[in-house]
């Protein structure tokens, strides 16, 4: 942790804190590896993290954003992204939404159906407009990563299957309301290994060579995102591996001449830059078990829950104690899901101390509920 314990202690819990300084880190690190590339353009996953603050930040710095409701659209435009650097996905788009980024004139919406193609370009030719879309194609990749955040398999819901892919760009290119404009993709999430991500280039080039057997050219060719963080060691690797990441499409996609490719990076933009702060309220000494029983809950970060994801969590206040206990840490909320972490070992933990469950920058508020009526955890820059 990059503050002192004494600005943190002024803080009541449980908050998030987000450091700034290093979110704009890791940002210039983007842009260096992007710098050479002129037709790269990097769209931030709003749903990631919308904190209107981290959001202003990250606008400024010039990327684009990726949007999934016609909620993140307006937050991403009151945060000042261009309407023109912001693509719209999602499996169900609702008439407003869509209606909302017309009217904003959005640079792209990602299309997941032959049914949403059709009421899109209804509601683009009423409103006397035309929809730029991709259609997103789901490759058939099973990613290495938790099945809940896996998206690119033959019986995942997203997108549409590649065998498919001419007939509906030959239904788009029909439409008088519809600019078709190329493929999006988008296989995971907290992807590692980047063996995936070539795999998708392997898919994606074969699936142009097929297209241009077609007649069929794309001027866009857009990746998703799907980068994973180190939740081990935040410290160590607070920047994820942009190098590797950028220089496995540059190394295995075959562009064509003029095409532009866009990713949409979330959690690697700002997981790391996120810390959840939580007194310890009870020290309970069970059976066979000592728990740590904290005032923040699944309802402030739900991903250990929901996923069953590690977070490391650091004991702030116990820097002069040398006795380790192995505890369960676990929150307030009234279910037996409500658990950080099992069988951690942390050193000697009491009533009142401070800690801090990290890496959780990324879908940690974003993902807040109000469950059991608890407040909404409020959140600091520093």
């Amino acid at each position: 942790m990059a503050f002192p314990i004494t600005t943190l202690r002024n803080f009541q819990t449980p908050c998030y804190i987000y450091d700034t300084a290093l979110l704009a880190r890791t940002l210039d690190a983007i842009h260096a590896e992007t710098a050479e590339h002129d037709n790269y353009h990097v769209h931030y996953a709003i749903k990631a993290n919308a904190h209107p603050a981290v959001l202003h930040q990250i606008a400024a710095a010039g990327f684009g954003a990726d949007c999934v409701s016609g909620g993140e659209i307006q937050a991403a435009l009151d945060a000042g992204f261009p309407a023109a650097s912001i693509a719209f996905a999602g499996v169900g788009k609702a008439d407003w939404e869509i209606q909302l980024a017309l009217k904003a004139g959005i640079g792209m919406f990602n299309v997941e159906s032959v049914e949403e193609l059709e009421v899109l370009n209804e509601l683009a030719t009423s409103s006397n407009t035309r929809a730029r879309i991709s259609f997103r194609i789901n490759p058939d990749i099973d990613a290495h990563t938790h099945d809940h955040i896996t998206t690119g398999r033959a019986e995942d819901k997203f997108g549409i299957a590649m065998e498919q892919t001419v007939s509906v760009i030959r239904k788009a290119q029909a439409m008088a309301g519809i600019d078709f404009q190329g493929l999006h993709f988008h296989i995971g999430s907290q992807l590692l290994v980047m063996d995936d991500f070539e795999a998708l280039c392997q898919r994606i080039n074969e699936l142009q060579d097929m297209l241009e057997a077609e007649g069929i050219h794309l001027a866009n060719i857009n990746v998703g995102g799907g980068l994973g963080i180190d939740y081990g060691d935040p410290d160590g690797h607070a920047i994820p591996d942009f190098h590797a990441y950028f220089t496995t499409f540059t190394d295995n996609l075959q562009l064509r001449q003029g095409q532009q490719l866009h990713f949409e990076l979330g959690r690697a933009v700002v997981a790391q830059m996120g810390t959840l702060l939580t007194h310890v309220l009870y020290i309970k000494h069970g059976t066979e078990k000592q728990f740590v029983i904290v005032d923040a809950g699944m309802t402030e970060l739900i991903r250990p829950a929901l996923y069953g994801a590690f977070h490391k969590i650091d004991n702030l206040t116990a820097a002069d104690r040398t006795d380790s206990v192995v505890y369960d840490v676990v929150g307030p909320i009234c279910e037996s899901s409500d658990t950080f972490i099992k069988d951690y070992t942390l050193p000697e933990t009491r009533r009142g101390d401070l800690l801090a469950i990290r890496s959780a920058g990324a879908y940690g508020e974003a993902m807040a509920s109000n469950y059991n009526c608890r407040h909404l955890p409020p959140s600091h820059l520093i």
